[in-house]
C-alpha cells in the first residue's frame, strides 16, 4: 500500500531537516562558534529552530502515517501536511527575527498536532470497528 501523504510528508521533512543543520552550520562558521551554542544568541535561535523541528515531527509524521492508513489519502490530509511542512518553514524565520513567523510556526504545528492527536483517537470509536486494515504480508522463512 503506498500511502502518498505520508511518503511526501516524510520527504519534504528530511529535506527541511537537512536545511535546517546547514542553517545552523552558517552561522556557527559565521559567529566563530565550533562546539555547543558558544552563549551565541544567532547559533542558539538557529539550534532551537533546529531542535524544535525534531522535537515535533516525529509525533507529526507518526500520525499522519497511521491516519493515512486507517483512513484513506484524503484533500484535507494534504492540506493538514502542507499546513505543518510550511509552518515549520515559517518557524525558521521566525526564529531569525521575523516574529510573525515564529507565531504562525507555533499555532500551525500545535493545531495539527493536537488536530492529529484527537482524530487519531476517535478513529477506532468513530468506525464502529469497521476499519479494514491493509494486507499483512507473510515472509516465508527459509530453512
Amino acid at each position: 500500500m503506498i500511502l502518498p501523504v505520508t511518503l511526501t510528508a516524510v520527504g519534504i521533512a528530511a529535506l527541511l531537516n537537512i536545511w535546517l543543520a546547514i542553517r545552523v552550520g552558517q552561522v556557527r562558521t559565521k559567529e566563530k562558534v565550533s562546539v555547543g551554542d558558544g552563549g551565541n544568541d544567532r547559533v542558539i535561535r538557529r539550534m532551537r529552530a533546529h531542535s524544535n523541528f525534531s522535537e515535533f515531527t516525529p509525533i507529526v509524521l507518526i500520525l499522519i502515517a497511521l491516519v493515512e492508513y486507517s483512513t484513506g489519502t484524503s484533500l484535507w490530509l494534504w492540506g493538514v501536511m502542507a499546513l505543518f511542512s510550511l509552518g515549520r518553514i515559517a518557524h525558521a524565520f521566525g526564529m531569525d527575527g521575523w516574529e510573525a513567523g515564529r507565531g504562525i510556526g507555533i499555532v500551525s504545528t500545535m493545531l495539527v498536532t493536537l488536530g492529529l492527536g484527537f482524530y487519531a483517537l476517535a478513529i477506532p470509536h468513530i468506525s464502529g470497528g469497521q476499519i479494514e486494515s491493509g494486507p499483512v504480508e507473510t515472509i516465508p522463512v527459509q530453512g
